[in-house]
């Protein structure tokens, strides 16, 4: 194995590692939030309670999360030399904004949240956790413009003197749509994963029948919130699609594994590819014209084939397929799981009446299939999956371009021994393994142990979720 492949292993086995933690964090930030608000305006201790609670999986997600980004943004320095030299003008210029301004608030105010219980106000302490909130998604938006530059670049002119790309146009590079709409799609998919992440562990809690009250709210408030954002990330997702098509042609063809140009070209939902002979050995299941059509609108439009451009242009095509389904996919099972959390959330009084019908299709439901409740338990890692399917799509898609059209990956990697690469990825695969088993072990702990009794120590050490371990 050379330097190149090393060096794109290693930034993929860390990307992927730390953006296991990246979602949970805004998502469940906000959730927390939201559950602290309500406390404080109505002053009802369980709210309260499952601040805490929810807080405790928060802070546990958010450490590691911090760990593994930092060795993350290090490696643009050790195994992407070439790339930090030529583009580090406008790249580098948004990750040093996104930790002056985002990571540094984001840190405090944390602080403040989980040791200011009985210190600080209730307004103030809800006011804490917002801003961690508010924080954690504006770190997002400049990672995600970082990232939405190098798949569509704007706003920069070449210097011939220095042989570097340099920055002209900083709102261009934050304002245009690749960045809005990264953006949009990326922490949309974040809040569903933190719903489902609350709704799947209070639906265990549901049916062990421990708490009910708490976990039925953490339930409702989560199945709600959880429609509401996979609703919008099936809509945006249309959207995020149709730019693809504008400004990534190739990633769209591989995406589709659409070798020839068609005009009304069809849509194929399962396939696999013979890239060497350039041709797919099976399909099944194809809509005419869909491809066309969810591409530009227009069922008759004409969509480039793969063999427009020569093979060194190409992305993986298989890899990119099957990563864009698994999004789509579980996608589109999202609004179904949600709707359903919602429908089991509804209390007896509100169903009555004009709802009677639906509220006996839930009694048969519930008397029928008692341990149904448990796919939303079970439903936990598919917002993961998609999220990294998501991220998979974009990387790979764009390749072989780190900065797509401009510089090719190959031309970015550092002038470094292939054996120093191995040994770091040994390393990072083993440090980042015993760090994941850590998190999830302690996440599972909390998640199972539940809420702290009703009424338990108030004292404000017990109050900073974990502390008191």
């Amino acid at each position: 194995m050379d330097v190149l492949l090393l060096s794109r292993l290693q930034f993929a086995a860390a990307a992927m590692f730390h953006f296991l933690f990246v979602p949970l964090t805004l998502g469940l930030s906000v959730l927390v939030a939201i559950m602290e608000t309500i406390y404080v305006r109505t002053g009802d201790e369980t709210y309260k309670r499952m601040a805490r609670f929810w807080g405790r999986l928060f802070v546990i997600n958010f450490a590691v999360g911090v760990v593994t980004g930092i060795t993350l943004e290090f490696q643009f320095g050790t195994n992407w030399s070439g790339y930090s030299r030529y583009v580090g003008d406008i790249f580098g210029s948004l990750l040093a904004i996104e930790a002056t301004l985002a990571f540094f608030m984001e840190s405090t105010f944390l602080a403040v949240w989980i040791f200011g219980w009985n210190r600080v106000s209730p307004k103030f302490h809800a006011l804490s956790i917002w801003l961690v909130a508010l924080a954690s998604n504006i770190s997002a938006f400049w990672i995600l413009a970082a990232n939405a530059w190098m798949q569509h670049p704007v706003g920069y002119t070449f210097n011939e003197a220095t042989g570097r790309a340099e920055l002209t146009d900083f709102l261009a590079v934050i304002t245009q749509k690749n960045a809005v709409y990264e953006f949009i799609h990326t922490v949309t998919g974040a809040f569903i994963l933190g719903a489902f992440f609350v709704m799947g562990i209070s639906a265990y809690h549901l049916l062990k029948k421990n708490e009910e009250d708490f976990f039925r709210r953490s339930f409702k408030l989560a199945s709600i919130w959880a429609l509401v954002f996979a609703v919008i990330e099936v809509i945006h997702g249309h959207a995020n699609g149709a730019l693809v098509a504008q400004h990534q042609p190739a990633k769209l063809a591989a995406m589709e594994a659409l070798w020839e140009t068609q005009k009304g070209a069809p849509q194929t939902l399962i396939l696999f590819t013979d890239e060497d002979n350039e041709r797919n050995r099976i399909e099944a299941i194809r809509i005419p014209g869909a491809l066309s059509l969810l591409a530009y609108h227009s069922m008759d439009a004409e969509v480039k084939g793969l063999k427009e451009w020569p093979k060194e242009d190409r992305p993986p095509v298989a890899l990119t397929f099957w990563a864009f389904r698994v999004m789509v996919g579980l996608g589109f099972l999202f609004p179904a799981l949600a709707a359903y959390g919602v429908f089991m959330s509804m209390s007896r009084e509100f169903m009555e009446g004009r709802l009677g019908p639906f509220l006996k299709l839930r009694d048969w439901l519930e008397d029928k299939f008692p341990r149904l409740p448990w796919i939303l338990v079970l439903a936990i890692p598919l917002p993961y999956v998609a999220l990294e399917a998501g991220w998979m799509l974009a990387e790979v898609g764009r390749q072989p371009w780190i900065v797509h059209g401009v510089m090719r990956t190959g031309d970015a990697v550092s002038p470094i021994a292939a054996s120093q690469v191995l040994t770091t990825l040994i390393g990072f695969v083993l440090v980042y393994g015993a760090l994941g088993l850590a998190d999830f072990f302690l996440l599972y702990k909390y998640a199972v142990r539940g809420p702290e009794p009703a009424g338990g120590p108030s004292g404000p050490d017990s109050e900073a979720p974990g502390e008191e371990d």
